[in-house]
């Protein structure tokens, strides 16, 4: 009895990989958590596996001006705009506000807030 090999569908991971990055692989999914008809948590989750190449050519560049993912110097973004610089001088002129100062008057707002509405 001659044996026939038999196509079992399996493919090679390469193989896999290749067209996955080729054509591109899309998931999405949302995930609820409800309770007694209370939404109570909402994931949307959307994954996108593709090609640098396919992601170019459906207009995905993202990557190009990531400032963590890109040198400043070969950045070809839009340069942010900076704060103005001020004179150290300037600075220590400046009168500073100590943090317990801060928090009393942040206190002083909210019991003003509270004084208006009751």
């Amino acid at each position: 009895m001659e044996r026939v090999p038999a196509v079992s569908g399996t493919a090679n991971l390469l193989d896999i990989l290749d067209r996955v990055l080729d054509k591109g692989l899309v998931i999405a999914g949302d995930v609820r958590i409800s309770l007694a008809n209370v939404e109570l948590l909402t994931i949307r989750i959307r994954l996108l596996v593709c090609s640098i190449d396919k992601a170019e050519e459906i207009g995905l560049n993202w990557w190009k001006f990531d400032p963590h993912l890109t040198h400043p110097a070969t950045m070809t973004a839009v340069p942010r705009k900076s704060l103005p610089r001020r004179s150290p001088e300037a600075v220590l002129a400046a009168p500073a506000v100590a943090p317990a100062k801060r928090r009393q008057q942040q206190k002083s707002k909210v019991g003003a807030k509270r004084a208006k509405m009751g």
